[in-house]
C-alpha cells in the first residue's frame, strides 16, 4: 500500500527529509566515473543540484534538479530497496570512483511540485535511520590540522603527481615547468588548471579521504578511525614549489607517461580543439571582448563598472543587459567557450574583500545605532550576533546570527534553529538584508509556529499555494458588499487606412454624429452604464475636428443655416466657443505619416513602456499605434486642451490615462515616459508655465522643451513640429535640446501634408530625439542653419542629409516677404518617401527596468502618476513603493508594515491640509482637516510612539514625506516630546494671494519683481489697466531701458534702477552715450549714470607695485633704461616682455647688463645683476642665490647662500622703491596710468538689494524674516552668484531655504542642492520644513552614499521633483563631474592657448611669449592625456546627471584650500598643493556658471576669510570667475600684484626670545577697489551692522590673565631656543628634531610644564591652576541661576592614564567642591545622540562646566542659554577659531546680559608667538569684513586686532615690542601725510601742465584783447 503526500503539506517527515538531504551535499564540484567509464558530475546550488555528463569544462549535457526532485529520487530508491543494494561496504572504493545512482524514469527532474511516494513498511523513524545509516556524509566532524603524523610528505607528493582532474592535465603541468615562469604566473596557471573540485583518495596505509582544491590551494582530508578527521592545507605557492621540485628531480611523470609526452605535444600542435586547452595565462575580459553566456548567446562587453558589467547582444544589437560583476564571473566560468576568461584575479579577489568590508560596515552601523556598541567583536565571521531578545511572554529566547563566510542568516529559538536564509553571495546578502537591518524585523517569529515546533527552512522548500485562498478571499469580499459593475475596457485600434469623408458637409455630419454618440455614452455612464462599445468607438473615431468648417459657425451663411442651428443646440456655450476657435488651428495628421513614424520606432526597438501624447486631439497616434505596443502592454497617457476632443479620446482609449487640460497644467511626472509621440500645436505665442517661462519659447518649442523633462533617460521623442524649430535664425531652442538630447534624425515634410484637412500649406518636420543622461553643452551640426547651393536657408542637418527632405526646397512669396517651403515630389507617394528616409535612423534603445525588476517582476506594477515618486501607497490592502515608472510591493516585518499603513493616511492628510492652506480654503474646512490630522496622529502615537523614533525612521524614512511628518512634533534638546506643532491648530502656510489690480505703476513694479522676477511690462499693464507706454512714463527714473539688449522677440528690456545703476557703470555710460546720440530717449540713462560714476582716483591714491600686470610693458622697459642708464646696445638687446595669458614677465638677454656698473653694483650684485633682480620683482618672487655643492659621492645640490641672498634682496627692495618714486613723476605717463586704473578697477558700483517687496507664498506666517534677510534673498534672486558672509546667528539657514523656494517658484531654477556639514543635514531639513511646511525635501543619510546605494540615491535626486536636496560635504565630493565635461574644460583651455599662440605668431611677438604659451599648452595636454587614460566608469553617477541648477553651500570656508598657480615661491599663506574637494568644487562651479549664466551658486559662511588673503581670491574664483576674467584678474599673480604685496619683515621667532625674517602677504593696497569687486557677489553682514540681541562683554573686551613662568619653564624655553639654533644650523637631522616639533613642544610648555614631563611639579602659578580658581569663583557666585562655563583647550585631550590638562582641571574643581557630574568633557559624547544629550544638560544647567577643543565644540554647539564665562587656556591657530569659540557664548539665546571671556597667558613663552600669528591674520580680515568704508591700504590695526597685539606684548614680557607697535602707528601717520603731500604735488603739476594752459587758451579765445 502506498500513501501519496502532496509536497504542499508541511509534515515534519518531509521537512526534515528535505533538509537532511540538502545538507548532506557539500558545496564542491564532484565528478565520478561510472562502470561504463562515463564521467558525470554534480555541484550543490542553493536551490538544487547542477548535474552534467562529461568533464565540467567540456560537458556534453547538463540539467538542474531541484531539491524536491533529488528528495523524490532518493525516496524512490529507498522504497525500491535499490539505494542500500547499490552500496557494498565490503567493496573498497578506488580513488577514481564514487557512489552514484540513475534517476528512475518517473522521477521529477524540474522545479515542478510533484508527489512523494512513501512505503508504509517503514515508519518515519525507521526511514530516517535507514537513510542515515547508508549516507556517511550526514555526520560531519570538523577536521583537525595534521602535523605530518597521518598525512605524510610522501602522501602529499603522490597526490600531487596525480595531476589535475582534466584530460592532459599532467602533460600541461609538466610542460609549464619546462619554461621560465614567475611564481605569480605559476600560481595563476595552477588555479586555472585545477579549477574547483576534488576527488576521493586511498592513502598508503589503507585509510580513505578526500582531496579538494579551490582558488586558495589544496586541502587533503584523512578519515581516521573513531570518526576523527585530519586535514592538511597547501597554498598554490607551496604546490607550485613541490611540482617544480618533482619535475626537476624527474619524479613527476611515470616512464609510460614520459614515452607518450612527444605524441601529446604533436597532437596539441596539429589540432585546434574547441574549447582550447587551458592556457598558461587566463584571458582577461576587457571592454570590447566577446563573451558566451547562457545558451551560447554572444555578447559584447560595453563597459566594466565597479559594481556591474554592461553587455550588448551581438545577434540583437538593440538588446542590452547589465549584470553584477560577481554574477558575470560565474556566467563566464560556466561556459567553456570563454576559455577561462576572468575580469582579472585582482578584481575578483578585491570584489569579495569589498563586499566583506561593506557587510561589516553595515553591521557596525546597526550595532552602534541600536545598542550603542562601538567596538563589536568581528573575530569570528561565521557567527556575528545581530540581536538577542525574548518573546513577549518571556517563555522563549530569540537570537539572530550572521555568517559572512557562508552568506547565511540564522534565527535560533531556544538555541534551536528556527529559520535560516541563505544568499548566493555577499553582494546579495548586503543588498537584500544587511543594508536594511531592523531589530523589530529581525526578531519577528510566529509564536504558534514555535509552539508546534515546526521551524521554517529556506526558500527551497515548497511553499503553500495561495492562489485558491486568494480567490476565495476575493469571492468573500465581493459577496460581503456590492460594488459598482466593472466593464471590460478596451483601447480603440483604427483601420490602417480609415475612410475620410469628402466635402465639408460630410465632415460636419460625422462630427455631429460623434458628438451625439459621446453625449449618449456619458449620460449612460452617469447611471452606472458601460463605456463606449466597439461600434460606438467606430463612430467616435470619425470625429475630425472643425478645421476648414468655419462656415458652420457663421449665422449669415444661408446654405449652412441648418448645420449652424444643430451646433447651437448640440453644444454647450463653452464647447461651441472652443469649436469655433479651433476652425483655424485644428490639424489632422494623415495616417500614412503616423504609420511611417511607428515603423521607424519599431526599427529602433521602441515598442512599449509608458507612451505620452501631449496634444492628442482624439488620439490619432494612439489609434494607429503599432501592434507591438499592445503586445508589450504599453501604457498610454494623453493630454488634450479641448474638452470635446479629450472626452472622445477617453472613450476611445479606455485603458489610457487622459487629462483634459493644457499641457502647462497637466500633472505628469518627470523622467517617466519611454516614448512621447504626436503632432505639437504650431503658433507664434507663448504658454505660461513658470518652470519654462525663462526660456521664452514659442508654443511648439515649449512642447519640445517640457517633454524632454517628462522622458526618462534613453526615452525617445517623435514629434511633428513646424519647420521653424530647425530653420529659425535663433539657435536658442536647438542649443537647449542638443544639450539634453541626441538627434536620431529628422524628416522635412512637404507643405501639402496637412492641406486636405487644414486647408493651408505649412512646412513641417518630424523630429526624433533621444534623451541623454546629463546636460552637456555641445556644438552639434543641427544647431546651425546654413544655405543650400541655391542660397536657401536650411538647417545644416538637411544640407548634410538631403535624402531626409521629402520634396524640394524652394523660396516662395509669403505675407512677410520671401520664405522657404518644401514643394512635394509628385513622382512617388509620400509613404514611400518617408519609409526610405526613416529606414536610415538608428538608436540604441532598451525598455526601462528590464534588468532592475527582473528578479521581482511579479511584485511590481506600473506606477500610478497620482502617487508621488519615492513614496509609499496602499492599493487593495497591499503596500507599494513607487520608484519612477514602477511600484514594487513592500516586504518587511509585520510591525514595520503596520507602521507604514498608519503613516500613509497621516502623510496624505498632512499634505491635503497644506494644499488647503495654500489655496486659502475657509476656516471650517481647515479645522476639519486639522481634526482628522489630530485623530490620525494620536492613534499612531498611542500604538507606535513618536514619529521621531528609530522604529518610524526604519519603516518610513525612504518616503518622500518622512521629514514632513517628523516636523509635526516639537522635541526638546534630548529628543523628548514637548508638544504638537502649530499645524494642528493654526494656519502655518501663507497662501498665495493673487493680486489682479493695483493703482500705481510703482506698486505694479514691486509685484512684477516679486511674482515674475523681472520687469514684465505686460503684467504691469494688466495690473494697472494702463497702457505699456503710460507705465513706462510713470516709472521714468525708476526703470531704465537697456540700450544694448533685447528679448528673444526683439522687444526692449527694462531694468529696475538698482540693477541698471550698478555694476560696471563706466562701461554702461559709454554704451548709453553711444546710443543716445541717435536716440534721445536714452538721455535719461546718460543723466542717471553720470550721477553714480565713482569719483576718479588721483595718482596719490593709487598704489602701484613693480609687477602689477595692468601696467604696460613699455613703461617697465623705460624705467629700467632710465634707472640703470643703460648704453644703446644694451637697450637694443634687453627687452621687457609680458605674456598676458600666463601672467608672466620676462627680461631678455639679461647678461648684457653685466658690464654696467649700475646693474652690478648700484642696483645689483656680482651674483645677480639688476635685470635678473628686476625680473624676479616683476614676477613677485624674492631673489635667492644658491651655491653648487658637490658631495663626496659625486651628488650635486644647491645650497642657499644667505649673505648673497640678503644682499640681492636688499637691491630688489631698492629697485621696487625707485619704481614707486618714478612711475607717477612724468605727468603724461601719470595721466595715462590713472585713466587705465580708473577704467579698469574703479568702475564698479555694487548693487544695493531691497527685498521689502517680497511676499513668500507658502512660508510659515508665524515666522517674520528680518530686513537684512529679505535683502539677502533679493540678492540671490536678482543678482549673480552670492556669498552670504553673515555673522554667526544672522539667520543664514532661513535665507538659503527661502531663496531656494522662491527661485523655484519664479522658475529661476528647477531644484536646489544645499550642501551642509555632515552632522547638520537633518537639522537643515527640519528648519526648512519649519519655514516652509509644504517644501518637498530629500535628505541624504550616511548609508545613501555607500557604494551600493549611491547610484540609487542620485537617481532619486535626478528623477524626483524636489524643491531642496540636502546632502553633507563629504557626500557632495562623492558625486564627480563627468570625465567628458572635464575633458571639455581642458580642451577649451588648450584651444584658447593655441589661438593665442597663432595670434602672437601672426603679430611677430617675441619668442618668450610664444614659449610661455607653448609650455602652458603642453601642461594642459598632459592633464588631458591623463584624464583620457583613466578607464571610464559608466556606473558612476555624475553631477550633471542630477539635474541640479542651483547650488547652496553652507560653511563654505571648508572649501577654501584650493591650489593657486603662482610664480611666487616660499611665501607664507599661499597654497600650491591642491585639495581634492576644493578642485572638485571649482569644476562644479564652472559647470553651474555655464548652465545658469553665473546665477546658480550661493555660498554661506560666517568666516569667508579665516587664514590668509588667498582665501578671498579663492572665494572670488568660485563665485566671480567671469568678472575676474573680464577684468584681467583671473590669474592669481595679476590679482595679487594689483591689490597686495609680499613683504619680508622681522617677526618674533617661535621661541619668543628673538627675531627672524619671514616673507608673507601682509600688506594690501587699493582696498576700496578690491572691496567693490568682492562686494559684487559678497553680501556682508557684521555684528555692528546687525545689532543682534547678544550679551555684552564685561569691560567691553576679553580679560587677560597674565601669569609668570616658573623657573622650570624659563629653563625649558631657553632649551627650546638652543634646539631651534641647532636645527637652523643643520646640527641635527630633521628626523631627530625640527621646527615643527619645537613649536609644538613650546605651545605645550606654555600651557603646562607637565605636558613636557609628567614628573615635573605642578606649578601653583600655571594657567591651569589660574583657570581652576576663576572657574570655581564664578561657579560659586552663580549657584542660584545655575550659570554655565566653557573651557577651551586644543593642546591636550583626556586620557585614562598619564597626565592631561582636562582631568587635572576637573580633579581640582571637584576637590574644591564642584560635583564631578557637573564637569564634563565633550570627548565623552562620541555619538550624535550623546552629544545632543550633553548639550541639553548644559543648556538646563545640569552640567555647569564643559571642556573641549575648538574642533569638537565649534559649529553646531548650541549651549549658550546659561553661559556666563568662557576660558581660553591656549591660543588656536586662526582668528576664525577664536570667533567660533567666542560665538558659542556671545550669541542670541543667552539669558545673561553680561558675560566674560578670559584669556590665560604665560609670559616669555610660546604664547607670544601664537597670539602674534593670530594678530597678523586678523589685520586683513578686519579690513575686509568691516561694515565701514575700508582704508586705501591695510596698515592700521583695528580694535580687535589691538587686543591680540596687547596679549602678544604681555606674553613676550618685552617692553620694546610695545614700543615697536607705537612706532608702527607713527609710521602709518607719516605715510598718510606723505600721501597727502604727494597728492597735492601731483595735482599742482597736472594743473601747470594741462589745466592752466587750457584755461589760458579759453580765456584768450573769449577775449582776444588779452
Amino acid at each position: 500500500m502506498r500513501t501519496s503526500f502532496p509536497f504542499s503539506v508541511k509534515t515534519p517527515l518531509l521537512i526534515n527529509r528535505l533538509r537532511y538531504i540538502r545538507e548532506s551535499y557539500k558545496v564542491v564540484f564532484t565528478e565520478l566515473l561510472l562502470e561504463d567509464d562515463t564521467r558525470v558530475g554534480f555541484y550543490k546550488e542553493s536551490n538544487g543540484l547542477l548535474v552534467w555528463q562529461g568533464s565540467y569544462l567540456t560537458r556534453s549535457a547538463e540539467s538542474h534538479l531541484s531539491w524536491h526532485s533529488v528528495t523524490a529520487a532518493i525516496s524512490t530508491l529507498v522504497d525500491n530497496h535499490e539505494l542500500i543494494a547499490a552500496i557494498d561496504p565490503k567493496k573498497a572504493v578506488s580513488q577514481d570512483e564514487q557512489l552514484s545512482f540513475d534517476l528512475p524514469e518517473n522521477a521529477s527532474r524540474g522545479d515542478e511540485v510533484g508527489t512523494l511516494e512513501v512505503d508504509d513498511i517503514y515508519s518515519e523513524e525507521e526511514q530516517d535511520e535507514k537513510i542515515k545509516a547508508v549516507l556517511p556524509t550526514y555526520h560531519y566532524k570538523e577536521p583537525q590540522p595534521d602535523d605530518g603524523s597521518h598525512i605524510t610528505e610522501d602522501d602529499v607528493n603522490v597526490i600531487i603527481t596525480r595531476g589535475s582532474v582534466f584530460e592532459g592535465g599532467k602533460y600541461r603541468i609538466y610542460n609549464h615547468f619546462q619554461q621560465e615562469k614567475t611564481e605569480k604566473e605559476t600560481v595563476a596557471f595552477l588555479k586555472k588548471e585545477y579549477g574547483i573540485g576534488g576527488f576521493s583518495w586511498t592513502f598508503a596505509d589503507g585509510g580513505s579521504g578526500f582531496v579538494n582544491f579551490d582558488s586558495k590551494g589544496f586541502s587533503i582530508l584523512y578519515d581516521f578511525k573513531d570518526g576523527l578527521r585530519y586535514e592538511k592545507k597547501l597554498k598554490w605557492k607551496e604546490v607550485g614549489k613541490r611540482l617544480e621540485y618533482l619535475v626537476r628531480m624527474d619524479r613527476y611523470l611515470t616512464d609510460a607517461e614520459r614515452e607518450k609526452m612527444p605524441a601529446w605535444i604533436s597532437r596539441q600542435a596539429e589540432s585546434k580543439p574547441l574549447p582550447p586547452p587551458i592556457p598558461d595565462k587566463k584571458p582577461v575580459c576587457e571592454v570590447g571582448s566577446t563573451v558566451y553566456l547562457e545558451n551560447d548567446q554572444r555578447f559584447t562587453v560595453e563597459s566594466i563598472g565597479q559594481f556591474d558589467v554592461h553587455l550588448r547582444n551581438e545577434d540583437f544589437p538593440l538588446v542590452g543587459r547589465a549584470v553584477s560583476r560577481e554574477q558575470f564571473q560565474q556566467l563566464l566560468d560556466t561556459n567553456p567557450r570563454n576559455g577561462g576568461m576572468v575580469l582579472s584575479e585582482q578584481q575578483r579577489e578585491s570584489l569579495v574583500q569589498e563586499q566583506r568590508e561593506q557587510a561589516l560596515s553595515y553591521i557596525e552601523d546597526y550595532l552602534k545605532d541600536e545598542f550603542e556598541i562601538t567596538e563589536p567583536d568581528f573575530s569570528d565571521l561565521t557567527q556575528i550576533g545581530l540581536g538577542y531578545t525574548t518573546t513577549e511572554d518571556e517563555q522563549h529566547t530569540i537570537q539572530v546570527n550572521a555568517d559572512l563566510e557562508h552568506c547565511t542568516i540564522s534565527k535560533l529559538v531556544d538555541d534551536t534553529l528556527y529559520a535560516q536564509e541563505k544568499f548566493s553571495s555577499l553582494e546579495e546578502m548586503n543588498r537584500k538584508f544587511l543594508s536594511i537591518l531592523d531589530f523589530d524585523s529581525l526578531m519577528e517569529v510566529d509564536i504558534n509556529e514555535i509552539e508546534e515546533q515546526e521551524p521554517e527552512i529556506s526558500a527551497d522548500e515548497p511553499e503553500e499555494s495561495t492562489f485558491v485562498s486568494q480567490v476565495m478571499q476575493d469571492v468573500d469580499r465581493l459577496a460581503a458588499r456590492e460594488e459598482p459593475a466593472e466593464y471590460d475596457r478596451t483601447n480603440y485600434l483604427a483601420p490602417y487606412e480609415p475612410a475620410v469623408p469628402e466635402g465639408p458637409k460630410a465632415k460636419f455630419a460625422v462630427n455631429v454624429q460623434a458628438i451625439r454618440t459621446l453625449k449618449e455614452i456619458e449620460q449612460r455612464m452617469a447611471s452606472g452604464g458601460a463605456p463606449a462599445s466597439e461600434q460606438e468607438q467606430d463612430i467616435l473615431a470619425g470625429y475630425l475636428g472643425w478645421g476648414g468648417l468655419a462656415d458652420a459657425f457663421d449665422p449669415g451663411k444661408d446654405n449652412w443655416h441648418t448645420e449652424y442651428e444643430q451646433l447651437k443646440t448640440l453644444l454647450t456655450e463653452d464647447e461651441y466657443a472652443a469649436a469655433r476657435e479651433s476652425t483655424l488651428t485644428a490639424f489632422y495628421t494623415p495616417p500614412a505619416v503616423i504609420h511611417a513614424m511607428y515603423r521607424a520606432l519599431e526599427h529602433i526597438g521602441c515598442v512599449g513602456g509608458n507612451v505620452l501624447e501631449p496634444s492628442m486631439g482624439v488620439g490619432a497616434f494612439f489609434g494607429h499605434r503599432h501592434s507591438k505596443f499592445d503586445t508589450h502592454n504599453a501604457k498610454l497617457y494623453g493630454v488634450e486642451l479641448d474638452s470635446l476632443s479629450g472626452r472622445i479620446a477617453q472613450q476611445l482609449y479606455q485603458k489610457a490615462k487622459i487629462q483634459i487640460t493644457g499641457y502647462e497644467k497637466a500633472d505628469l511626472p518627470d523622467n517617466f515616459f519611454d516614448l512621447a509621440i504626436g503632432n505639437v500645436p504650431f503658433g507664434q505665442y507663448q504658454v505660461g508655465d513658470r518652470r519654462y517661462d525663462k526660456l521664452h519659447f514659442q508654443v511648439h518649442d515649449y512642447f519640445l522643451a517640457k517633454t524632454v523633462d517628462k522622458l526618462r533617460v534613453g526615452g525617445i521623442m517623435a514629434f511633428i513640429t513646424t519647420s521653424g524649430t530647425l530653420d529659425k535664425k535663433s539657435e536658442d531652442v536647438r542649443q537647449y535640446l542638443a544639450a539634453r538630447c541626441d538627434l536620431i534624425g529628422a524628416v522635412r515634410l512637404p507643405n501639402t501634408t496637412f492641406k486636405s484637412n487644414a486647408g493651408t500649406e505649412v512646412t513641417s518636420d518630424i523630429l526624433f530625439l533621444q534623451k541623454r543622461g546629463r546636460v552637456l553643452e555641445q556644438d552639434a551640426p543641427w544647431i546651425h542653419v546654413g544655405e543650400t547651393e541655391n542660397g536657401i536657408p536650411l538647417n545644416q542637418y538637411f544640407i548634410d542629409h538631403p535624402e531626409m527632405v521629402c520634396g524640394e526646397m524652394q523660396m516662395v512669396s509669403g505675407p512677410y516677404g520671401m520664405r522657404s517651403t518644401c514643394v512635394p515630389n509628385v513622382q512617388s507617394p509620400l509613404a514611400e518617401q518617408l519609409d526610405a528616409a526613416l529606414s536610415t535612423l538608428h538608436a540604441e534603445y532598451t525598455l526601462v527596468d528590464e534588468q532592475e525588476y527582473a528578479e521581482e517582476e511579479s511584485g511590481t506594477i506600473d506606477a500610478d502618476p497620482n502617487v508621488r515618486n519615492f513614496s509609499y501607497t496602499v492599493k487593495d490592502d497591499v503596500i507599494y513603493y513607487r520608484e519612477n515608472s514602477k511600484m514594487r510591493v513592500v516586504k518587511g516585518g509585520e510591525t514595520a508594515l503596520a507602521r507604514i499603513r498608519a503613516l500613509v493616511p497621516l502623510r496624505d492628510t498632512c499634505r491635503e491640509l497644506i494644499n488647503a492652506q495654500l489655496e486659502n480654503f475657509p476656516d471650517e474646512y481647515i479645522e476639519k482637516l486639522q481634526a482628522r490630522l489630530n485623530d490620525q496622529y494620536d492613534a499612531y502615537r498611542k500604538k507606535y510612539g513618536l514619529i521621531n523614533s528609530r522604529g518610524t525612521a526604519s519603516a518610513f524614512r525612504e518616503d518622500s514625506g518622512y521629514f514632513l511628518l517628523c516636523s509635526l512634533e516639537v522635541l526638546d534638546d534630548e529628543g523628548n516630546f514637548k508638544g504638537k506643532t502649530d499645524m494642528f491648530t493654526k494656519r502655518t502656510i501663507r497662501p498665495a494671494q493673487a493680486v489682479d489690480h493695483v493703482d500705481t505703476a510703482e506698486e505694479s513694479l514691486a509685484l512684477s519683481l516679486s511674482e515674475q522676477g523681472h520687469v514684465d511690462l505686460g503684467y504691469m499693464s494688466k495690473l494697472t489697466g494702463k497702457t505699456t507706454e503710460t507705465v513706462i512714463n510713470d516709472l521714468t527714473g525708476i526703470i531704465f531701458r537697456d540700450p544694448v539688449k533685447v528679448d528673444t522677440d526683439g522687444n526692449p528690456i527694462y531694468l529696475p534702477a538698482d540693477e541698471y545703476l550698478s555694476g560696471n557703470v563706466r562701461e554702461k555710460l559709454q554704451a548709453a552715450k553711444a546710443v543716445a546720440t541717435n536716440d534721445p530717449q536714452f538721455q535719461v540713462n546718460v543723466a542717471a549714470l553720470e550721477k553714480v560714476q565713482p569719483k576718479d582716483l588721483e595718482a596719490s591714491e593709487i598704489s602701484v607695485r613693480l609687477g602689477a600686470t595692468w601696467i604696460p610693458a613699455e613703461y617697465v622697459q623705460q624705467f629700467l633704461e632710465e634707472l640703470l642708464d643703460a648704453p644703446y646696445y644694451t637697450r637694443r638687446m634687453v627687452k621687457v616682455e609680458f605674456a598676458a595669458y600666463t601672467g608672466s614677465w620676462a627680461i631678455t638677454n639679461k647678461k648684457f647688463g653685466d658690464g654696467n656698473i649700475k646693474a652690478t653694483v648700484t642696483y645689483g650684485t656680482n651674483r645677480a645683476n639688476a635685470y635678473l633682480i628686476a625680473e624676479n620683482a616683476l614676477n613677485l618672487r624674492s631673489t635667492q642665490i644658491r651655491d653648487k655643492v658637490t658631495a663626496a659621492d659625486g651628488s650635486v645640490s644647491w645650497v642657499l647662500n644667505k649673505e648673497a641672498t640678503q644682499a640681492a634682496q636688499e637691491k630688489q627692495r631698492q629697485i621696487c622703491e625707485q619704481f614707486q618714486d618714478w612711475i607717477f613723476k612724468e605727468p603724461e605717463r601719470r595721466q595715462r596710468l590713472v585713466a587705465i586704473y580708473n577704467e579698469k578697477f574703479n568702475a564698479l558700483r555694487p548693487r544695493e538689494y531691497d527685498g521689502s517687496h517680497l511676499k513668500f507664498p507658502g512660508m510659515n506666517p508665524e515666522i517674520t524674516l528680518r530686513p537684512h534677510q529679505l535683502n539677502a534673498i533679493a540678492h540671490v534672486l536678482y543678482g549673480n552668484n552670492v556669498l552670504l558672509a553673515h555673522e554667526v546667528g544672522a539667520g543664514k539657514t532661513y535665507e538659503m531655504v527661502a531663496s531656494a523656494m522662491e527661485k523655484k517658484r519664479l522658475g529661476l531654477c528647477s531644484k536646489t542642492l544645499i550642501v551642509v556639514p555632515n552632522h547638520l543635514t537633518e537639522q537643515m531639513a527640519s528648519e526648512a520644513l519649519l519655514l516652509y511646511p509644504n517644501a518637498e525635501i530629500l535628505v541624504a543619510k550616511k548609508t545613501d552614499f555607500k557604494k551600493e546605494n549611491r547610484k540609487k540615491f542620485c537617481a532619486r535626486i535626478a528623477t524626483g521633483n524636489y524643491d531642496i536636496i540636502v546632502i553633507g560635504h563629504s557626500q557632495f565630493e562623492k558625486i564627480p563631474l563627468s570625465a567628458e565635461r572635464q575633458h571639455m574644460y581642458l580642451q577649451r583651455q588648450i584651444d584658447d592657448v593655441i589661438d593665442q599662440i597663432a595670434l602672437l605668431k601672426s603679430s611677430r611677438a617675441e619668442n618668450f611669449t610664444i614659449k610661455q604659451m607653448e609650455r602652458t599648452r603642453k601642461q594642459l595636454k598632459k592633464k588631458l592625456d591623463k584624464l583620457n587614460d583613466q578607464q571610464r566608469k559608466d556606473d558612476v553617477v555624475t553631477f550633471e546627471d542630477l539635474g541640479v541648477d542651483s547650488l547652496m553651500v553652507d560653511e563654505a570656508h571648508y572649501f577654501k584650500n584650493a591650489m593657486i598657480a603662482t610664480k611666487m615661491r616660499n611665501v607664507a599663506g599661499i597654497s600650491q598643493t591642491e585639495s581634492q574637494k576644493s578642485s572638485d568644487m571649482l569644476m562644479k562651479c564652472m559647470y553651474l556658471d555655464e548652465v545658469t549664466g553665473g546665477h546658480g551658486i550661493v555660498f554661506a559662511t560666517g568666516t569667508p576669510i579665516s587664514n590668509s588673503m588667498t582665501e578671498m581670491y579663492v572665494m572670488m574664483r568660485y563665485l566671480q570667475r567671469g568678472l575676474l576674467e573680464k577684468e584681467g584678474l583671473l590669474n592669481f599673480d595679476s590679482w595679487a600684484s594689483t591689490f597686495g604685496e609680499s613683504i619680508t619683515a622681522i617677526e618674533l621667532n617661535p621661541t619668543g626670545t628673538g627675531y627672524r625674517t619671514k616673507t608673507r602677504f601682509a600688506r594690501f593696497y587699493n582696498l576700496p577697489e578690491l572691496m567693490s569687486l568682492f562686494k559684487m557677489s559678497a553680501d556682508i553682514q557684521t555684528a555692528d551692522m546687525l545689532h543682534l540681541p547678544v550679551p555684552e562683554l564685561t569691560g567691553g573686551k576679553p580679560t587677560n590673565i597674565v601669569l609668570q613662568p616658573s623657573e622650570v619653564q624659563k629653563r625649558m624655553v631657553k632649551g627650546l631656543a638652543d634646539r631651534a639654533e641647532k636645527v637652523r644650523n643643520g646640527k641635527v637631522q630633521p628626523t631627530e628634531d625640527n621646527m615643527l616639533r619645537i613649536t609644538n613642544d613650546g605651545r605645550k610648555l606654555a600651557l603646562d610644564q607637565r605636558l613636557m614631563n609628567p614628573l615635573l611639579p605642578d606649578d601653583p602659578g600655571s594657567k591651569a591652576n589660574a583657570c581652576v580658581d576663576k572657574v570655581y569663583e564664578i561657579w560659586e557666585k552663580t549657584k542660584e541661576q545655575r550659570s554655565t562655563q566653557m573651557i577651551f583647550c586644543d593642546l591636550s585631550t583626556p586620557k585614562e592614564d598619564g597626565f592631561d590638562v582636562y582631568n587635572d582641571v576637573r580633579d581640582k574643581l571637584v576637590a574644591k567642591g564642584i560635583p564631578k557630574e557637573e564637569v564634563q568633557f565633550i570627548h565623552d559624547a562620541d555619538t550624535e545622540t550623546k552629544k545632543a544629550e550633553l548639550f541639553g544638560k548644559v543648556r538646563n544647567g545640569i552640567v555647569r562646566v564643559l571642556m573641549g577643543s575648538t574642533q569638537k565644540m565649534g559649529a553646531g554647539t548650541n549651549v549658550q542659554t546659561r553661559l556666563i564665562a568662557l576660558h581660553h587656556l591656549d591660543c588656536p591657530w586662526r582668528p576664525a577659531d577664536i570667533a567660533q569659540r567666542n560665538g558659542r557664548m556671545v550669541r542670541q539665546g543667552n539669558l545673561n546680559k553680561e558675560v566674560s571671556i578670559f584669556i590665560y597667558v604665560t609670559e616669555s613663552t610660546f604664547d607670544s608667538y601664537s597670539w602674534q600669528l593670530v594678530e597678523n591674520k586678523q589685520k586683513f580680515i578686519s579690513q575686509i569684513m568691516t561694515s565701514k568704508s575700508p582704508a586705501r591700504s591695510c596698515e592700521d590695526l583695528d580694535e580687535a586686532a589691538l587686543t591680540y597685539a596687547e596679549v602678544k606684548a604681555l606674553a613676550a614680557g618685552n617692553p620694546m615690542i610695545k614700543e615697536k607697535m607705537d612706532l608702527d602707528i607713527q609710521v602709518a601717520r607719516l605715510r598718510t601725510l606723505k600721501a597727502a603731500y604727494t597728492s597735492q604735488h601731483y595735482r599742482l603739476e597736472d594743473a601747470v601742465a594741462v589745466a592752466f594752459p587750457r584755461q589760458i587758451k579759453r580765456n584768450r579765445a573769449s577775449n582776444p584783447c588779452v
